[in-house]
């Protein structure tokens, strides 16, 4: 990355121009995935394997329920965290966390409450380590509106939300172009998050904001961020397996583009899964046309919704155990890139049957056979 990019930061960001913003998911999809693209200021450069950082905003709506559950009008002045003088409702809408509930927030809200506050009790029994569990079981589903509106009188004065609510922070996203194919533009991949709990209509913050409020032409602030552990070989000739359901495709499509672009001779391999073939194939057309055209090696794809038995990439993997040990003996380098809770270690889970079979080995011994390629760099992890 260029020193010229440096100058932007999540507390300096570019003043970024939307300009492409699509569904990509089909309208039958129980997913809302859509394609962003974003103008860069000429010298802004980034890497395959890095992400855009994205600062979001509040909704108005939501902005304007908390003014009126504290009683205020939003013209009240407040400093921000670097003691700018600014307007609550500015404050609410561009620096404080309103969203997702955390317990730190209700631990400070029962600490600063006047003894008259509903409820004072139970929330001071939600504090310290003991009473995690009862704690989490509250916030969960929960945002700032739904504590104010339970327990009420907490907040006497405005400068008290700098004091309750964590602050404003920017949604990282796997970049999904390379700069030698999008020149002065960044892509990347969202699926906009949407709930309903304790009756109310919920949306993620950047996600709804990129779903619902950033038109093609309106600006958004953004800055880029290196990931250095999540990397192309320097070989250029070493094979790589890739393995990236839902926007796990991101990174993925970066490091495509960028392989084909520059002429890079390795194999390809990718994996990628999501619910419906009809519906979620995201890049489809893309996919599709560079592996007809022999670029990319395998694509390997699993829709888990579209027979009775479920099949997602592990089995996949499992499918073509024998062909993913032979690429790894190869020299290949191995991705993944999605969600950490469950995805990422069933994948590990795969690929280390595929090296103990492959080998013959015991399980230990293919554990061994992973922490040599996780020295080497061909182990590498992408997840949130």
């Amino acid at each position: 990355m260029s020193t010229e990019t440096q100058k932007y930061t999540r507390n300096n960001p570019y003043q970024s121009t939307m300009l492409v913003n699509y569904v990509m998911t089909d309208k039958d999809s129980e997913k809302e995935t859509r394609h962003i693209e974003l103008s860069l200021e000429p010298g802004m450069t980034y890497t395959p394997g890095d992400a855009v950082g994205i600062l979001p905003e509040n909704r108005e709506s939501e902005v304007a329920d908390v003014l009126s559950a504290l009683g205020y009008k939003g013209d009240e002045r407040v400093l921000d965290h670097y003691k700018v003088e600014i307007s609550l409702e500015e404050a609410l809408r561009t620096r404080l966390a309103i969203g997702k509930l955390t317990r730190g927030s209700v631990n400070s809200y029962a600490k600063i409450a006047p003894e008259t506050t509903k409820g004072l009790d139970f929330l001071k029994g939600l504090a310290g380590a003991d009473n995690k569990s009862k704690a989490e079981e509250y916030v969960w589903g929960r945002e700032f509106f739904d504590l104010i509106t339970e327990h009420p009188g907490g907040i006497t004065q405005p400068q008290q939300l700098f004091t309750v609510l964590q602050r404003l922070t920017p949604r990282m996203y796997s970049i999904a172009s390379s700069q030698a194919k999008a020149t002065d533009t960044v892509h990347t991949t969202v699926r906009v998050v949407r709930y309903h709990t304790h009756n109310r209509d919920r949306q993620g913050l950047c996600s709804g904001h990129l779903g619902e409020r950033a038109d093609v032409g309106v600006t958004m602030p953004i800055f880029l961020h290196a990931n250095q552990n999540f990397r192309l070989p320097e070989d250029t000739n070493a094979p790589v397996i890739m393995v990236g359901p839902g926007t796990g495709i991101a990174p993925f499509r970066s490091y495509l583009q960028h392989r084909q672009a520059e002429g890079h001779k390795g194999d390809n391999w990718l994996f990628f899964g999501e619910q419906r073939r009809a519906s979620d194939f995201l890049y489809r057309e893309e996919l599709e046309g560079m592996h007809a055209d022999g670029f990319l090696t395998r694509l390997d794809t699993a829709f888990s919704r579209d027979q009775a038995h479920k099949i997602y990439v592990q089995d996949k993997m499992r499918e073509n155990s024998a062909e993913l040990f032979a690429w790894l003996e190869r020299g290949a380098y191995f991705y993944i890139c999605g969600d950490a809770t469950r995805m990422a270690k069933d994948v590990e889970t795969a690929l280390l049957d595929s090296i103990a079979n492959g080998k013959d080995c015991s399980p230990e011994h293919a554990q061994e056979y992973l922490s040599e390629m996780k020295k080497q760099k061909r182990y590498q992890l992408d997840v949130y």
